[in-house]
């Protein structure tokens, strides 16, 4: 039987692909995030290093500055294919952008799994993300309930290329539309996950709209941002968040931030590498994994279950 030589000194066995006998010992498998300036990623990464321990594999992990460039990760997505991976992670900022990379790879047999953010086409043999239309709209639920289910609302969001950008959108807006008629969503603004120029965008968002009862931020560094921009405004507004990480933490226990919509960001990464070794080994594999959300606020965050999956 042919044996198939991956990257580095091999050692172990691994499983059957194709009639092919694989190892895994040095099998790579490079995850490229949207980022790296906010602790969701750190946590991401934490998982997927503690599912390739136990894997026996290796990765890296690596993602641009700031989700607002795109071009570098494309770049990072190019470089990781030349090294011919076994498999591949791909967090996209685009929803199209990383397409002609993907069929590269799918033409090179390299399975691609995608996570946090998915891609508008079906090369990922599986996407583990959080339902973000369903949690956003538990987050439209939390701000209808927290300002009298009437009023007017902004919304600021990472951006609108990829699938988490556009569907924590959308999901809100909708909720509101079909459940909360008597609350105007007055303004829906990007900021790129930048909590300095989405701080900006709440100070303009609040200076326009002088009735604004509240705000919602559709990822870390857009409720953070928020945040800030509702303190120094001097304004108090209903702030509801998305994502942990400790500021957000602090904004909720002292007050200023009602609550947020958590992900579970180790189960991300780890789903990623499971996802990439069961492709390996051949398993079929479903097409999208949930990898679950919560509500939090001060009355929950010490309940082992929230605790668990709050990071800093």
């Amino acid at each position: 039987m042919l044996k198939r030589k991956l990257i580095g000194v091999v050692v172990g066995v691994g499983a059957l692909i194709g009639g092919t006998s694989v190892t895994y010992a040095d099998t790579y498998i490079p995850l490229i995030s949207k980022g790296f300036q906010h602790q969701f990623w750190q946590a991401v990464k934490s998982g997927a290093e503690q599912s390739a321990k136990e894997h026996n594999v290796r990765i890296t992990f690596e993602g641009p500055e700031t989700e607002a460039m795109v071009d570098k990760q494309i770049d990072m997505l190019s470089a990781a294919l030349a090294k011919k991976p076994q498999a591949l992670g791909i967090a996209a900022l685009d929803s199209k952008a990383a397409i002609p990379l993907l069929k590269r790879a799918q033409a090179g047999k390299i399975p691609v799994i995608a996570f946090d953010s998915g891609v508008d086409s079906d090369i990922p043999l599986t996407t583990c993300a959080t339902d973000n239309l369903a949690a956003a709209a538990l987050a439209a639920d939390k701000m209808a309930e927290a300002i009298g289910n009437t009023g007017e609302v902004g919304v600021i969001v990472h951006d609108q290329t990829s699938r988490t950008g556009i569907d924590r959108r959308d999901g809100f807006l909708n909720e509101m539309k079909s459940k909360h008629p008597n609350i105007k969503i007055v303004s829906v603004q990007y900021g790129g996950g930048d909590h300095l120029k989405s701080a900006e965008i709440a100070k303009t968002m609040i200076q326009a709209n002088p009735n604004l009862k509240g705000i919602f931020g559709a990822n870390e560094g857009s409720a953070e941002g928020a945040a800030i921009g509702v303190k120094e405004s001097g304004k108090k507004l209903v702030l509801i968040g998305y994502d942990s990480g400790k500021e957000q933490k602090d904004d909720i226990n002292s007050g200023l931030m009602a609550g947020a919509i958590t992900q579970n960001p180790v189960g991300i990464g780890k789903c990623v590498v499971d996802s990439a070794v069961k492709a390996l080994k051949g398993e079929k594999l479903p097409k999208k994994v949930d990898t679950g959300f919560y509500w939090y606020d001060k009355t929950n965050m010490t309940d082992p279950k929230i605790a668990a999956v709050l990071y800093d």
